[in-house]
């Protein structure tokens, strides 16, 4: 099944000029932070090869984005890191991403679809799609921008520490990445949260600073 925009076409002749597609991308993962995408596409845009972002080559998903950026009327990255994820709790952070990856475009879309389950509280009517990513070619789009940009940013912290994999496992729980965490214990980028990352309390003697020139959602916001 491939993302053909055939749902954003019946959106755009009920009335609504601009539909949104939004994801996230590193929900799962033991480290890192949850990056949330939305993206509006000009309705003509023909993006030949997009997918789902997981069914495609770390290549084809770069050059993806790169034609993503060119037939786009807006995108809007946001970053939850893994000291809010332990505050306010996996599943509240990423609907707060989504919901503010949504409200920060401009300009705003009149309808926004969202891949898997209902976001409350959208700033615009919303539609929940199974598998959106899948059959939405917005939110398809949003999935490959917000997997683009959290890849880069793991290979940065992959530089800071070298011990995790971080630049093979994105944070994810590999075998490779639970050992680690048993040898040198968490660091600052770990979610502590996380059953059997924070176990002992140790932390890696590292301060990180930003790892991206986007916004990212403080724990004072809704």
């Amino acid at each position: 099944m491939r993302p053909d925009g055939f749902i954003e076409r019946r959106l755009h002749e009920q009335g609504f000029s601009f539909v949104a597609g939004t994801d996230e991308v590193g929900r799962g993962a033991l480290a890192g932070p949850l990056v949330a995408a939305a993206v509006i596409l000009r309705p003509d845009a023909d993006l030949e090869g997009l997918r789902d972002s997981k069914l495609m080559t770390p290549k084809a998903r770069e050059w993806m984005a790169v034609s993503i950026r060119e037939r786009a009327v807006a995108i809007s990255i946001v970053r939850i890191t893994p000291q809010v994820i332990d505050r306010r709790g996996l599943h509240r952070s990423n609907i707060r991403a989504l919901r503010a990856a949504v409200a920060r475009l401009d300009p705003r879309p009149g309808y926004a679809l969202t891949d898997g389950f209902p976001v409350p509280r959208m700033c615009v009517p919303a539609l929940s799609i199974k598998k959106g990513d899948r059959v939405s070619a917005t939110v398809a789009a949003a999935s490959i921008v917000a997997k683009v940009v959290r890849d880069r940013a793991m290979r940065r912290l992959h530089r800071r520490f070298p011990a995790f994999g971080f630049v093979r496992n994105k944070g994810y729980g590999t075998a490779e990445h639970w050992r680690a965490l048993r040898v040198h214990g968490p660091s600052p980028v770990h979610r502590l949260s996380f059953k059997g990352v924070g176990v002992d309390g140790t932390i890696v003697a590292e301060t990180v600073e930003d790892w991206e020139d986007i916004p990212e959602v403080t724990s004072e916001e809704p």
